[in-house]
């Protein structure tokens, strides 16, 4: 290989798993030098990305599994630098191979599975204000700044104010590349979700908002753009129904609205331009009992490789694929999965947390080592 053009043995090593290059690392000073640069690891995210390979789908209870995504046949409990029998870890946010994990003991982590790396976040990011106002909801989000190639957790608390229809909100950015936080403007919208974590697309954090507490408008979606650390309006799709409910997500890397009807029926619809409004269009439905012959509600997870159908999460405890063009389902089950879970996608990456205060998770048991590579 040796003869071969640099740009030519990249371009080979861009297609290979984070295995076997963790691996090569130890063949020689140029190797490590190679698989390290910064522009081999861009490289082979973008490869990744690209071509909808070196995925895992994540299964979470108050423990993290992971299934290879192109086949889907067992979970693998992960051993992850947060795990305790004492508490459970929730993923705030997964991005570029890095997950942002958090347990109730409030210590967080930000984590690469596949080089088992992780960097404890500042304790000031985590700490809940100690305030006397009424504490009503604390939302993160997680997510890369391409500008400035950067790495960075939101933290969104909002507290109630005197008067019931007000409230007030404290905003707090933390920067890997820094390794510091620092408090941004106040959040102008009142999250009409207080659970969910900030979505993911296009450089921005969404979630849904009011403009007020006491609201008929549910169909605000706020933007948080992680580049100028600013906030912003995206044009919602042009439909309304009072009796369904809406949540924000994200689908191939667009920014996707889920319309729940309850029982009864899931639009989505998807923004293949962000931020223009035209470009909504609605992807497809699922009904009962025409697709699905029951359910309470299904969560859309992410495309296939070849992109002709879309993973469904059905009522916290089933998986079924989706096809777009025979308007189908198909069963998946996942051998060793919990019985209840909530769904993720981590794309298995070599993306670096730094040198500062980084750290290696536990090391993975030989058993689990043979059963991931079978």
């Amino acid at each position: 290989m040796s003869s071969l053009p640099e740009e030519v043995i990249l371009e080979i090593l861009s297609r290979l798993p984070v295995k076997p290059l963790l691996r090569f690392r130890c063949v020689s000073k140029p190797w490590l030098a190679r698989i390290d640069s910064q522009e081999f690891i861009k490289l082979h995210l973008k490869q990744s990305l690209k071509t909808n390979t070196n995925r895992s789908l994540l299964l979470i209870d108050c423990y993290l599994y992971s299934s290879d995504f192109d086949s889907l046949d067992r979970a693998i409990e992960l051993d992850h630098p947060l795990k305790t029998p004492q508490c459970g870890t929730e993923i705030l946010g997964s991005c570029n191979g890095l997950l942002c994990l958090y347990n109730r003991a409030e210590d967080a982590v930000l984590w690469n599975p596949s080089t088992r790396k992780y960097k404890k976040l500042p304790v000031s990011m985590m700490e809940v204000p100690q305030d006397v106002r009424l504490l009503r909801s604390v939302t993160y989000g997680f997510g890369y700044d391409e500008k400035s190639d950067d790495y960075k957790v939101v933290r969104l608390v909002q507290f109630f104010a005197d008067d019931n229809d007000l409230w007030e909100s404290e905003v707090k950015v933390y920067s890997l590349k820094n390794d510091s936080c620092n408090r941004v403007q106040d959040c102008p919208y009142y999250l009409y979700d207080s659970v969910s974590s900030g979505t993911l697309a296009s450089g921005a954090l969404h979630w849904l908002v009011n403009p007020k507490v006491i609201s008929d408008r549910t169909n605000l979606i706020l933007a948080f753009d992680l580049a100028v650390e600013e906030y912003r309006l995206v044009p919602p799709p042009d439909f309304y129904d009072k009796n369904s409910s809406m949540d924000v997500r994200v689908l191939g890397g667009c920014l996707t609205i889920f319309c729940h009807r309850y029982r009864h029926r899931l639009d989505v619809w998807v923004m293949k331009e962000y931020g223009v409004k035209d470009s909504w269009m609605k992807l497809f439905s699922v009904t009962q009992p025409e697709t699905i012959s029951s359910f309470d509600f299904v969560i859309p997870v992410a495309y296939s490789k070849s992109g002709g159908e879309v993973l469904l999460g059905k009522d916290v405890k089933k998986l079924v694929w989706y096809d777009l063009n025979k308007k189908r389902v198909r069963n998946v089950r996942i051998q060793g999965a919990p019985d209840m879970f909530d769904l993720d996608i981590c794309w298995g990456s070599l993306v670096s947390l730094g040198g500062n205060g980084e750290g290696n998770a536990k090391k993975t048991s030989r058993r689990e080592e043979e059963k991931q590579e079978e």
